[in-house]
C-alpha cells in the first residue's frame, strides 16, 4: 500500500508539472505545434536517464525513491520516459533489433490505436 501511495503522490506532481509546461508553451508559442508535449517527453527521458543511473550508482536502488520519482513523478510527467528506458534496456542487453521492433511497434500501433478509437467513437456516437 505504501508503494501505491508513493506512485500516486509522484504521479500527481508529475501530471501537474506537465500541465503547467504545456500551458506555458501554448500561451507563448500557440497551438501550431505540440511544443509542450515534445518538451516533457524529451525532458522526462533525460531526467529518467539521470535518475536511474544515480539511483543505481549512488542511492543503492531505493525502491521507495524509484516508486516516487521514476514510476510516479516521471510516469505522470510523461510515460515516454518509461518507453525510452525500456528501449535503452533492450539496447544495452545487446538486442538492438528487439529495441527497433519495440520502438516501431509502439509508435505505429499506438498511433493506429488512437485513430481506431477516434473512428469507433465517431461511428457509435455520431449525432
Amino acid at each position: 500500500m505504501k508503494h501505491l501511495l508513493l506512485v500516486a503522490l509522484g504521479g500527481g506532481m508529475g501530471a501537474a508539472c506537465r500541465h503547467m509546461i504545456s500551458l506555458a508553451y501554448l500561451r507563448y508559442l500557440g497551438p501550431a505545434f505540440p511544443w509542450g508535449t515534445i518538451t516533457v517527453n524529451i525532458l522526462g527521458s533525460l531526467i529518467m536517464g539521470i535518475f536511474v543511473e544515480v539511483l543505481a550508482q549512488k542511492l543503492n536502488g531505493s525502491n521507495e525513491l524509484r516508486f516516487l520519482i521514476a514510476t510516479g513523478f516521471l510516469g505522470g510527467f510523461t510515460t515516454f520516459s518509461s518507453f525510452s528506458l525500456d528501449v535503452a534496456v533492450l539496447w544495452e542487453r545487446g538486442e538492438p533489433w528487439l529495441a527497433f521492433i519495440y520502438v516501431t511497434a509502439s509508435v505505429v500501433l499506438s498511433i493506429g490505436a488512437l485513430f481506431c478509437g477516434l473512428a469507433a467513437t465517431r461511428h457509435f456516437f455520431a449525432a
